[in-house]
């Protein structure tokens, strides 16, 4: 090695760009993977758990269509922090989702997620916050540890300022405006 490779300076490391490229990577290798406050989740859902999203995604699916929206699962990205999502399910305006391969949280009008018991804390907790701070206006939480469901909405820095339940499933959920719809959650 010369002597002028030797004293090389390495310009610092963006950590937050070295891992939101990893994770790009891990996702288009076929692995379901997310971070998490700085950290790698690796995710690989029970049926009981698709079960929960499919109820949910099922009654989201003609009013997001009249709405010209997208639902799904795909990358969001939380910019200027070490977190990037891959919810269960967010609705998303179909003229910014055209064409991407991620988005920014702030585009979702709706994102749902459904515990496991692998990442539940990290659902009910850090997400909560996060969806908050960047202003998704809904946020559905779907608890399948403890049999509830809460909906958060009016979006604050600390997370959400309006908390309708938890809720026993079996209970409907009634999701406000642009939505409008009921969700009947007895089969989760």
């Amino acid at each position: 090695m010369s002597a002028r490779n030797r004293h090389r300076e390495y310009l610092p490391v963006d950590r937050e760009a070295s891992l939101k490229y990893a994770v790009q990577r891990l996702n288009e290798s076929g692995v379901r993977a997310q971070l998490i406050e700085g950290e790698f989740e690796i995710t690989a859902p029970t049926w009981d758990h698709e079960n929960a999203v499919d109820i949910v995604r099922d009654a989201l699916a003609r009013r997001a269509r009249e709405l010209r929206c997208v639902k799904g699962s795909g990358n969001l990205d939380l910019p200027g922090t070490e977190n990037w999502y891959l919810p269960d399910i967010a609705i998303i305006p179909q003229e910014i989702a055209r064409g991407a391969k991620s988005l920014p949280v702030d585009e979702a009008l709706l994102v749902v997620e459904v515990t496991s018991e692998s990442n539940a804390a990290d659902d009910r907790v850090k997400k909560r916050r996060r969806y908050g701070q960047f202003g998704v206006p809904l946020y559905l939480l779907i608890d399948r540890i403890d049999g509830t469901w809460t909906l958060f909405s009016d979006p604050v820095h600390e997370g959400y300022a309006q908390e309708d339940g938890p809720h026993p499933f079996g209970t409907t959920i009634t999701l406000p405006e642009p939505f409008n719809v009921e969700i009947d959650t007895s089969g989760i």
